[in-house]
Formats: structure tokens, sequence, C-alpha cells
């Protein structure tokens, strides 16, 4: 009993329940551990100083947390399965959560054309645009000198001084610079001077350059057009911090903060420039209530709509036809028929959307003078025949997927149960309705569903075939017969017949969002009936 007792307790412990131990990480996965966190540390160091210098400082809180987690989860011991998901959770909030949250928060601001930025960008950059030479203004020799890219003046003032300076920087004096024969500077130490032939290539960057002579802007501006002299530039609009206005030194008129975004006069007028700010819901208003959105963008939705469907319909019944004809038992050189069958789902959409366009061209298309004898048939730019050729090329192009997606299942269907029904003496048609056709939506339901949300964000084929037109008579935006929401959304955003509007454009893509995500919920809630065919 007592030797019992003098056992050591962990020699008692069964094997089964002894903690193995952890075995050392080799060299080499240790080297690379700390390879690769060093790199990851160094990247989030970059950009943790430049979330700093930019002041962003909600973004530099969450930088600086998630790369403490980071290191946390591979430098401890343990936690096997956060080291493999770490990395992947890390993207998805990146590119999807981020992307996502963002596109909702641009949608209630005016962000766009003239409000992209800050209200104190907004301030300088209405001070710096809106110049006019002043009349007595003396010449400034200048030679254009280029220091990591960026140009600046080096300016030689009337009374002999030498200075430097360049757009947002104002001049600064130089010492020893190199003077020339008739008492022009050159060049400047750190400094490369542009040559004659330079000066022509880069004509129009030098006549943007603006270079302050003082911290105030007020005192103007030099500007130079032939890259030898420039001249003094005043702001025609002068800006009173006090009062929190711009007065136009011609008219007299002046801007005020209309609490919009923009600097507003009494009689309604606003500078072009303006700051970002919060609107509400007022993208979604302009939307419904803007005369050149509101009716295009009810035609829109109609049409895509119509066009996710039919093509969703034509698609799966194509498909499932040619699905159905070459899985007959019988049928001889079934693989080559079905290689040939899915040959344009090899095909980029893009490039396929540019091949049809030119083959359903109305003056030298090929279906035009091969098939129709020559015949003058605007495909792309009748309104009908347009979605008519844009429903053609999308399920010429999407007929593949549903021909694998029902070939498969229908060899997964079980035989006995066709033996059955033909012996109960069961058309092939009842079969087919009554039997495949049920069993065969219990498989492809959920892909039919992913197919109609795919479709009604189509970009490439409406992009690329007819460019969204023809476009619509009764509105000033480039919108046309075959854009669809996602295709508006892009015109809208980018400036395609108007300047951009993000903050218009998110508040549609919200839209999209929402119309997408009831639809799927709904058909997904609808496809649990078919799951009662297997029970």
């Amino acid at each position: 009993m007592v030797d019992q007792l003098d056992t050591p307790v962990r020699s008692r412990i069964p094997a089964a329940h002894k903690k193995p131990r952890r075995s050392p990480d080799s060299t080499a996965g240790l080297l690379a551990k700390i390879l690769l966190l060093g790199l990851t540390d160094a990247f989030a160091v970059y950009v943790l100083m430049a979330l700093f210098m930019s002041e962003k400082w909600l973004i530099l809180a969450v930088a600086a947390a998630v790369t403490v987690l980071i290191n946390w989860i591979y430098l401890r011991r343990g936690g096997l399965p956060a080291k493999y998901l770490a990395p992947g959770v890390l993207f998805l909030l990146i590119f999807q959560v981020f992307v996502v949250v963002y596109s909702g928060y641009v949608a209630f601001t005016n962000y766009g054309d003239g409000h992209n930025s800050t209200k104190a960008d907004a301030i300088s950059s209405i001070s710096m645009s809106a110049q006019k030479r002043v009349p007595d203004s003396p010449a400034y020799q200048v030679s254009v000198v280029e220091k990591d890219d960026v140009l600046s003046l080096l300016v030689t003032d009337p009374d002999g001084g030498v200075r430097i300076g360049t757009t947002g920087e104002p001049l600064e004096d130089v010492e020893d610079a190199q003077m020339g024969g008739t008492g022009k500077a050159v060049g400047a130490d750190g400094y490369r001077t542009l040559n004659f032939n330079e000066l022509l290539s880069v004509q129009q960057d030098i006549t943007a350059i603006k270079v302050p002579l003082s911290e105030d802007l007020d005192d103007g501006i030099l500007q130079t057009a032939d890259g030898s002299n420039a001249y003094v530039f005043k702001p025609v609009l002068v800006y009173d911090e006090a009062a929190d206005t711009f007065t136009d030194t011609e008219t007299g008129v002046v801007y005020a903060d209309g609490g919009e975004g923009s600097y507003v006069s009494d009689n309604g007028e606003r500078l072009a420039t303006g700051w970002k700010v919060g609107v509400g819901f007022d993208n979604f208003k302009t939307a419904f209530t803007d005369p050149d959105l509101r009716g295009p963008l009810v035609s829109v939705i109609l049409w895509t709509f119509t066009f996710a469907l039919g093509s969703v319909l034509l698609c799966f019944g194509l498909g499932l036809f040619l699905a159905l004809t070459f899985n007959h038992p019988n049928l001889r050189g079934k693989k080559i028929y079905r290689t040939i069958m899915i040959l344009p789902y090899a095909f980029p959409a893009f490039l396929a959307g540019l091949v049809w366009s030119g083959m359903l061209n109305q003056e030298f298309g090929f279906i035009n003078e091969a098939l129709f004898g020559g015949a003058d048939i605007p495909w792309l730019t009748d309104p009908w025949l347009a979605k008519f050729s844009v429903l053609l090329v999308n399920t010429w192009l999407g007929f593949p997927y549903m021909f694998l997606v029902c070939t498969g299942a229908l060899q997964s269907l079980p035989e006995d149960v066709n033996e059955a029904a033909r012996m109960d003496g069961a058309s092939a048609w009842r079969i087919f309705r009554s039997i495949k056709l049920p069993l065969l939506l219990v498989s492809t339901a959920p892909l039919l569903i992913s197919t109609f949300a795919f479709n009604f964000n189509n970009f490439n084929v409406i992009f690329m075939l007819t460019g969204g037109g023809p476009r619509f008579s009764d509105t000033n935006m480039d919108i046309g017969a075959t854009d669809l929401l996602i295709t508006l959304v892009y015109k809208v955003a980018f400036g395609q017949g108007s300047g951009r509007d993000y903050g218009l454009a998110s508040a549609l893509a919200v839209i999209i969002f929402i119309i997408v995500a009831v639809i799927s919920a709904v058909s997904f809630r609808q496809t649990k009936a078919l799951e009662e065919v297997n029970s």
C-alpha cells in the first residue's frame, strides 16, 4: 500500500487520459512564421503611419487593433483553428463587409463631382481656381524644374531675388541658385531643369502649375503659359474666414454656406466646388422624383426583371431540352455532342459581347449579310430588337451551364422510378412532367435562384453588346432601352452623360441589393416545398 502511495500520481494516470505533448515547431516552420509575420507587421506599420499622417483616427484605431489581434493569434500557443480562419475572415471583412457598409454610407452623402473632399479643401480649391490676372502685374522670369516627378517654378523676382514653389506650396527663398547670363535663375541644388523639348511635351502640366506668393492666397498666385515668364493672378472670389463667405470682387455677389455642401448666393447660384456632407435619404428620393431619372428608372427596373427572368427560363429550358436529348441511351457520339454544346461556356462574356456586337451590326454584320441577304435590320438600334438581341446572346452564353447541370441531375435520377411509371402506362411526357422535372427542381432550384441574381446584375453582356442603348429620348441622362440597374449605376457613378454622382449610384446599388435579397429569400423559402418530393 505504501509503495502504491509512493508511486508518482502521473504514472498512475491511464495512457488514454494523458495530455499529448506539443511537438515543437521545426526550424523551417518557425523561420517561415517569423518572416511572414514580419512582412505583415512591416506593411501594417506603413499603413498606420499613412493613416496617422492623414489624421484618419477611426480607421487608424481599427487597423491598430487588427494588427495586435493578428500578432496575438499567431504568436500564442494553440488556437490552431483561429490561425487558419484569420486570413479568410480578414479578407472577408475587407472585401465584402467593408465594401457593403461603405457603399451604404456613401448612399447617404452627396459624394461626387464637386463634392469629394472636406470643406477646407473646397475653400482652398475655390480660391486657387477663381483667379484673374492682375492688369499691372510685373513679369517674373521662371525656369521649370523637376524633383521626384513634381514640377516646380524657379522664380526670379523683378528685384533679382530667387525663390521656388509649386502648386499648393508657397514660394521659398533659394540659396546658391545657378544664374544664367541674363540674370535669370536656371537651376537649383536637388532639382533638374527641363530643356525646351521637355517643356513642349508637358505644356499642359506647366500651365496647370499655380504657385502661391505666400501662405495667404489673397496675395495672389504665379502662373506661366510658356515656361519662361509668369504673372500674378489674384482670386476673383475672396474668402472671408470670419463670415465664412466668398465675395465676387467683380459683381459683389456673396456666397454663403448653404448647409448642403456648397456655397450659395441669395439668388440660388452655387459655386461648382463643394464638399462631402450627409444628405439623409435625398439620394433615394432623387431616384424616384427627378424628372430625368424617374421615368427611365421605372422602365429600367421592369426590363431588369424581364431580362433576368427571361434569361433564366430560356437558358434552363434550352439546357434541359438538350440534356434530355443527349442523355438518350441509344444516341451515338454523345461525348462529342456534349463537348460541342459547352463551347460557348468557354468564351469570356465580355469578348463574346464584342463579337456578337459586330455580327449584329446593321450595316456590315454577318447576321444581316449572310443570313438575311444583306437586309438592313437594326438589331442593336431598335429598342425591341435590341432587347431580343441581348436575350439571344445571353441565352447562347448561359445555356451550356444549365446543360451541364441538367445532365448531371438527370444521370443521378433513380431509374427504377421511371421504369415503374412506364409499367403503369405513363407516357413520356407524363413521366417528365410528374417525375423527372420535380426531381430535377429539387437539385436545380437553388442554382436557378443564383442564376436569376447573376443575370439581375449581368453587366458584361449589356455593356459590351449595346452599351445600354438605344437611348431614351425623354431624358438628358445616358439611359437606354437595354440598360439594367447595374449598368445604370455604372453610368451614374462614372459620369456617362452627366457628372459623377457616387452618392446617387450607391443609393441605386442599395436598392438593387434589397430587391435581390428579398427575391432570393422568398424564393429559397418557396423551394422548401420541393423537399417534400424526396420525403
